[in-house]
């Protein structure tokens, strides 16, 4: 993990009408590193990441990724920043090979031959490429999910923001998921992980970031946070989720 910030959060404000949804969110994560997001439902955890992505807008502060301040440089921050979401998000029209071509082809302009070649790589890498030529009706949801990890791989992404990206899949089907994950991260990649797996936080995160009614309120070292947590809120979530 290096010490060189990838990705700023300074004085962030989010709101949908008169909700708060983020309120004075200053986070950074450096290259390298795997921060993973907790906290209840409603706390702003997927509001935080759909921002940093450009998927929401917010009102006031500002978010740079790379360097690149968010709100002017839309466009290249997107192509240097996959996201993986709850409800996989495939193409049904598509075969899977045909799903992790498009951005290729499409975004960054890569002949067919070059797209393919890229698509079955990163379909190998998440050990479903002999599923390739099906449709994504065919394919269980952790194989769907493993095929979304793939097709945001193909974009060569220098960070990767996860949706809570099990909170769809039969239980079964987590282990699955979260295995291609926990191999990116023991790969160096940045990523920032919305997710009620604490056991994937404790194994994988250099970081826990704990949030509740749109404010960061608690950000420590997994063994810290899961041991000892310092907030009161923190502590009765906690107690909620692991008894």
């Amino acid at each position: 993990m290096s010490a060189d910030p990838l990705v700023t959060l300074t004085d962030v404000r989010k709101s949908f009408g008169a909700f708060v949804a983020l309120s004075d969110i200053t986070l950074t994560v450096a290259r390298g590193e795997r921060v993973v997001i907790c906290g209840p439902s409603g706390s702003g955890k997927s509001t935080l990441i759909r921002c940093i992505n450009g998927l929401e807008p917010y009102q006031e502060g500002r978010i740079t990724v790379g360097g690149r301040l968010l709100g002017l440089e839309d466009d290249l921050v997107r192509r240097e920043v996959g996201m993986v979401f709850q409800s996989f998000n495939l193409f049904p029209h598509l075969t899977i090979l045909g799903n992790c071509m498009l951005a290729p082809e499409w975004v960054q302009g890569k002949s067919r031959a070059e797209a393919e070649a890229t698509a079955r790589r990163y379909l190998d890498r998440v050990g479903i490429l002999d599923q390739a030529g099906k449709y994504p009706a065919q394919l269980s949801g952790g194989q769907q999910q493993r095929v979304a990890i793939a097709r945001a791989l193909c974009m060569a992404p220098r960070l990767m923001l996860f949706d809570e990206p099990t909170s769809a899949l039969d239980p079964e089907m987590v282990k699955e998921v979260l295995d291609v994950m926990t191999d990116l991260a023991r790969e160096g990649m940045t990523m920032i992980c919305v997710t009620h797996e604490m056991g994937f936080a404790q194994a994988v995160a250099d970081r826990v970031v704990f949030m509740d009614r749109g404010r960061i309120v608690e950000e420590a070292p997994p063994a810290a946070f899961f041991s000892a947590p310092q907030s009161p809120r923190a502590q009765e979530f906690l107690a909620q989720l692991l008894h």
